[in-house]
């Protein structure tokens, strides 16, 4: 089998990568093309997965628009000379349009309710979207759901453990307390008038945080002169270790929270998007697990920062992870599955929709 995978994202690597090696082992060949978006060539680079670039983007409404014309071009390109069999992507109007020109399938992974533009550009040329059961969206008969969230595809037990020598090169030993703050630069479609942290809270929250441990911020594009002390200089392949590892995570960015809490760490996600009318299905189920805290505005966000840094926090969050992956499926298997065996694999999920639970995560007991 031949498959195209587009990436938009740098988390789109982490979540495609070990589904790659997988189908590469089992003889399927792979085709890549990548958005040349902040760190995504470099983690291509790293896990040494051959991509062809579509660019870099556009800003504004018009350069958007422009450059989709690009990027299907590009894809297209690609795709006459791949000939693939089957496209896949999170949520990729590029490869989805493209698919169609072809007249084959694409499989879109998504899990991001209020993404109008992005559901409107590519739901019409996809033939099965693939959700987390607790996507409060219906998608219509195209749908189908898993008992999981995406980063477990990268970031699960079976996937992934971390590297505790990553702290030695930052000055850290196992022992040490640091926090990480994330702040985004708000230019994809769907962040439109909406907003995070200001530079007065930005300041003040590495100020307080300061006095009581050490401050990285990990961060879209440029800082201000105050706070570029602080920027966390590590090789991107090893941010989910220092994830890992934190006492505490803040950030306006929605997927690292998300990757926190697949790790155990407290982690409080700071944006508007987090409102009732917009919070995804996926944060409020890892809220009712005790594994995310979610802060529409800096109200009351300083307090709560300070009891999570409490010697006990992580020991608790720890415990709850182990409940939540008990009840959560091996995504990148399953996702494995599907494209190996699409479209068999969509019909027994529409005939049978608890099938993905044979996926069930398997858990080392504790010594």
């Amino acid at each position: 089998m031949k498959i195209l995978i587009d990436i938009g994202h740098p988390a789109h690597v982490h979540y495609f990568k070990n589904t790659i090696r997988i189908l590469k082992e089992k003889g399927h060949e792979i085709t890549i093309t990548a958005r040349n978006k902040e760190v995504a060539f470099n983690l291509l680079d790293t896990y040494h997965l051959p991509y062809v670039s579509r660019g870099s983007g556009g800003k504004g409404i018009i350069g958007k628009l422009l450059y989709l014309l690009k990027g299907n071009a590009v894809i297209a390109r690609v795709a006459r000379t791949f000939r693939p069999d089957i496209f896949l992507s999170f949520g990729s109007p590029y490869a989805a349009q493209v698919s169609k020109l072809f007249g084959k399938p694409h499989i879109a992974f998504d899990d991001t309710e209020y993404a109008k533009l992005e559901h409107f550009m590519y739901l019409p040329f996809t033939d099965t979207v693939v959700t987390p059961d607790v996507f409060r969206k219906n998608m219509g008969a195209r749908q189908v759901r898993y008992k999981g969230f995406i980063e477990l595809c990268h970031l699960a037990p079976t996937q992934f453990q971390p590297d505790e020598s990553i702290l030695a090169e930052l000055g850290l030993s196992r022992s040490d307390r640091y926090v990480i703050l994330r702040f985004i630069a708000w230019q994809a479609s769907h962040d439109m008038g909406q907003r995070g942290l200001n530079l007065e809270q930005k300041l003040t929250l590495v100020h307080e945080l300061s006095r009581h441990t050490r401050v990285f911020i990990s961060a879209e594009g440029d800082l201000p002169p105050e706070l570029e002390p602080y920027r966390l200089r590590l090789a991107p392949a090893k941010f989910h270790s220092f994830l890992a590892f934190a006492s505490l995570y803040i950030g306006e960015g929605e997927t690292t929270a998300n990757e926190c809490a697949i790790l155990g760490t407290p982690n409080i996600l700071i944006n508007s998007l987090v409102a009732p009318e917009t919070c995804l299905g996926v944060h409020l189920e890892l809220q009712q697990y005790g594994l995310q805290e979610l802060f529409e505005n800096y109200e009351g966000l300083m307090e709560k920062a300070l009891e999570l840094l409490k010697d006990k926090t992580k020991v608790v969050y720890q415990e709850r992870l182990q409940k939540m992956l008990g009840e959560k499926i091996d995504v990148s298997a399953f996702m494995t599955w599907l494209i190996e065996n699409y479209p068999t694999s969509l019909s027994q999920l529409k005939a049978q929709p608890d099938y993905s639970d044979k996926f069930r995560l398997t858990l080392k007991a504790k010594q």
